[in-house]
């Protein structure tokens, strides 16, 4: 007798706390949980990366200080690129809206930028970077499109933080 079901390989896992927490590398890709909402990821990473410097910057100001940030921030773009390149293999799908370590390294980087600063600014910073990161106007749509694997997940968002900026810099002047 033959069973018609697919092999356990071709089954796609499913991007949810069970998946998450196989490897080390989901937990980060999916921003300790943050990518996981099923409505706006994205958004949920980026949240909690404004959330979290905040919470770190706060309440240990001696780590987390603009020059160690620098270096978290480089590091965990690096890490990132393993972890985001482990976990959409693991998925099936190369750049999966669950992972959103990349979110939260780029709004990491737009933070050192505009902190301190108050709300409105950081606000702003936050809906821009989201417009960058989730319309991918050119050339991040090229980046998107060209840069593949673990790589082309973490960077096309570092470009979107360059554009925020700009943005920023931008209504600063005028």
């Amino acid at each position: 007798m033959t069973h018609s079901t697919a092999p356990a390989s071709a089954t796609k896992p499913r991007p949810d706390l069970r998946f998450m927490l196989r490897h080390p590398a989901h937990i980060l890709a999916q921003g300790f949980g943050s990518g996981l909402s099923s409505l706006v990821p994205g958004t949920m990473g980026t949240l909690f990366a404004w959330l979290s410097f905040h919470w770190l910057s706060g309440y240990w100001p001696q780590w987390f200080h603009l020059n160690n940030w620098i270096v978290i921030i480089i590091a965990g773009f690096v890490v990132g690129i393993w972890a985001c390149d482990v976990t959409g293999k693991h998925l099936g799908k190369p750049d999966d809206g669950s992972m959103v370590w990349d979110e939260i390294i780029a709004f990491w980087l737009v933070l050192i930028f505009v902190t301190p600063s108050d709300t409105q600014m950081q606000t702003a910073a936050f809906l821009i970077f989201r417009f960058f990161d989730m319309v991918k106007p050119p050339p991040i749509r090229y980046f998107d499109q060209k840069w593949k694997g673990g790589f082309g997940v973490m960077a096309d968002d570092i470009i979107a933080a360059f554009f925020t900026l700009l943005s920023l810099a931008i209504w600063k002047v005028l």
